[in-house]
């Protein structure tokens, strides 16, 4: 016969014990108080000696019942630590203190390798497990099953394309078609054709029909890249298919109705675009329903040693970074994102003739970077406010230093000049993934 059991929370169990446990105590003193009050005439120690005995159970009762339920916890503990995945700490590194200190901060480690983990297995195709780049992954999952309108936005060489497959690859509609079309690539005269199709004979050349990208991806996905570079003449069109989901093929009179999920991106910022005048308002409200935004490399620098990994991974043969490269590499600010990170890497592993990157391999603007920084002074600086350049500056000294000591945060912190403490907090503040920057010396 199956036994049954009947699951009970520990947030009744456990105060429903210590409740009963200080019951019994009570209803025991109050029958040891009146027999000894009968039939013993001196009975201050035999009282005293009942309060020590009522004190030394209740300790071991408490012991035995925390350890019970703690040997899971330290168990689990004891197994993380012992992974090799698992992130092992410098002598000094560790600021928690006790026993709970120490199991939140292997909690949270725990929680940090689950969702490397998880955003390795969900999105192949992305590059880099950075804090900044989980939260993007964990948005894409929550927004992916439904039909909700995405808008990605980040600058040129982001990966908003890999983005947009990620929501396909985890919708609903993932196996019907996913059509991509780039609003910059298509000349304007031919884009309204290519997005609604054509009858024969709507204009010169039009020899016969032609189905648009809007049917072909009905039932689908259609990714629309750089859509604030569209007219107002076709945003106007775009909006009304948004709304009604129907169209008419140029030159043709017939309603088509189409069932299509979009996914937006773009590299410009459409909300003062509509200030200006350049872009629909009403268009903007309503593709942004849903919005992702990719950080530029330079806030997630993080990713640069598994960006290089993968890249150097592609080649024949094996290549690796110098010291000094992987300085410069780490100081420079990647304008041109990801996209000029692998280009770089690209040209450099066609330069090195030992199989070992130096800094000559790298673009003279890439090398010339803080000398040109430095010279150009404080006149140069952009809109940002003191604080948040004061903050780069900080995250940009922390990486480098990081970078130069292969992770190791006791001797960053005596190259920066400051005690272990002081940076371990700087890391927490700028969500600096340390063992991203320990594989970057190793290459």
């Amino acid at each position: 016969m199956k036994k049954k059991y009947i699951q009970v929370s520990l947030y009744i169990l456990i105060p429903f014990t210590f409740s009963a446990i200080s019951l019994l105590w009570v209803i025991m003193t109050d029958n040891f108080v009146q027999y000894y009050v009968k039939t013993v005439r001196n009975h201050t120690w035999s009282f005293i000696m009942w309060i020590m005995t009522v004190f030394v159970l209740t300790y071991l009762i408490g012991l035995l019942i925390t350890r019970v339920l703690l040997k899971p916890v330290m168990m689990l503990v004891k197994k993380a630590e012992s992974l090799p995945a698992f992130p092992k700490e410098e002598n000094g590194e560790n600021e928690a203190k006790g026993d709970v200190g120490h199991y939140a901060k292997v909690f949270d480690q725990i929680a940090t390798v689950l969702s490397k983990v998880e955003a390795q297995e969900f999105f192949p195709g992305i590059v880099g497990h950075s804090r900044i780049m989980r939260e993007i992954f964990a948005q894409v999952m929550k927004v992916a099953p439904t039909d909700s309108t995405v808008l990605i936005m980040g600058e040129s060489g982001t990966g908003k394309e890999l983005v947009a497959s990620g929501v396909y690859e985890h919708s609903l509609r993932r196996g019907k078609p996913f059509v991509k079309i780039n609003c910059v690539a298509i000349p304007e005269s031919l884009l309204e054709s290519e997005l609604f199709g054509h009858e024969k004979g709507a204009f010169t050349g039009a020899t016969s029909q032609k189905i648009g990208k809007f049917e072909v991806a009905n039932g689908g996905t259609l990714f629309l890249d750089e859509i604030g570079d569209m007219t107002l003449a076709t945003q106007a069109k775009i909006l009304r298919v948004l709304q009604e989901k129907e169209f008419e093929r140029v030159g043709g009179t017939a309603t088509i109705k189409v069932d299509v999920r979009f996914v937006i991106a773009t590299n410009k910022n459409l909300a003062e675009m509509v200030k200006q005048g350049l872009f629909r308002e009403d268009l903007y409200y309503r593709i942004n329903v849903f919005s992702i935004y990719l950080p530029p490399l330079r806030e997630r620098k993080e990713d640069i040693p598994q960006l290089i990994e993968y890249f150097l991974d592609k080649r024949h043969k094996p290549i690796k970074l110098s010291a000094e490269a992987t300085q410069v590499i780490a100081g420079y600010p990647w304008p041109g994102n990801v996209r000029e990170l692998m280009n770089t890497i690209e040209r450099a592993v066609v330069l090195t003739d030992t199989g070992l990157i130096e800094p000559t391999n790298l673009p003279a603007n890439v090398t010339g970077f803080m000398k040109e920084h430095i010279s150009q002074g404080p006149d140069s600086s952009d809109s940002l406010t003191i604080d948040k350049r004061l903050d780069e500056i900080e995250k940009g000294l922390i990486i480098e230093a990081l970078t130069r000591t292969g992770g190791v945060q006791v001797k960053a912190a005596e190259l920066l000049g400051i005690n272990q403490r002081s940076l371990w907090h700087r890391i927490k503040k700028h969500n600096i993934d340390t063992e991203s920057l320990k594989k970057l010396q190793k290459m």
